[in-house]
């Protein structure tokens, strides 16, 4: 087995071959990757939308020809954009697909998409074409996420971590980002100042030894959406992030990055 998609709602991908280890990031439905190794039922993989590595479960594999996984990346592909969606298996069974999910080897005039020999019809919301408002689109989708916990390692409306926000709501814009924050940081143009940014922008903020630690996107003019304790909205400005509820600071402003045109 050389390669993988992801069937199922959400994958674990984790630090070591073991369910005891880290969560470093999560693979979503229709998401695709390499298998690189084999150990005693798990699978080391690298993700090809964003190039991140880890340990997944080999049980939660669904394994793809060399074919299917070279069709897959020269095929169109939507991305589902509702929170929740069921997708019809059977007359009796759905399956369960979460915001940013990929929907591979898409059919636009049937809203279609297939995983080998499996067709599914895609009755919820979809992006498959950049929307013609990115910005306003971003914001739409990212307030979708209003109140969701945050989950180290999550890439999902049930949990989510800062840079997995950013990066699938810039996922669902059509928008490539790294998984990381402090990979996502390099990315863009830097802006001189805050009163410059424009909704969908990223503000990143570092520790005191200079280390990226979190990312957020700009809302409207000093509002942030970002995700600490929840996906929340908080006041920004030149300083860093203040919090609405403590009346205190929680990040130090390093850098705003304008990476949407």
């Amino acid at each position: 087995m050389n390669y993988g998609i992801s069937g199922l709602s959400i994958i674990p991908l984790r630090k070591e071959p073991s369910e005891k280890s880290e969560m470093t990031s999560q693979i979503l439905f229709g998401e695709h990757f390499l298998v690189h190794e084999l150990f005693v039922g798990w699978c080391r993989v690298t993700m090809a939308y964003d190039g991140y590595e880890g340990w997944v479960d080999q049980k939660m594999v669904t394994p793809v020809t060399d074919r299917l996984f070279h069709k897959i990346e020269k095929s169109p592909s939507a991305v589902s954009t509702d929170i929740l969606s069921l997708v019809p298996v059977t007359d009796e069974q759905n399956m369960m697909i979460v915001a940013g999910s990929s929907l591979p080897c898409w059919r636009p005039y049937k809203h279609e998409f297939s995983i080998n020999r499996d067709v599914f019809k895609m009755n919820g919301k979809f992006r498959y074409q950049q929307p013609d408002n990115v910005r306003n689109f971003m914001i739409q989708h990212a307030l979708m996420f209003f109140n969701a916990p945050y989950l180290w390692g999550g890439r999902s409306p049930f949990g989510i971590d800062c840079s997995g926000f950013t990066q699938i709501i810039y996922k669902m814009a059509g928008i490539t980002l790294p998984r990381d924050a402090k990979d996502q940081v390099r990315e863009g143009v830097a802006l001189s100042f805050v009163e410059e940014s424009q909704p969908g922008d990223l503000a990143f903020f570092d520790d005191d030894d200079g280390n990226i630690v979190h990312v957020g996107i700009i809302w409207q003019k000093n509002k942030i959406i970002h995700a600490s304790g929840k996906v929340r909205i908080d006041n920004v400005d030149q300083f860093g992030i203040f919090n609405i509820d403590t009346k205190r600071y929680s990040h130090k402003m390093r850098v705003m990055k304008r990476i949407l045109p």
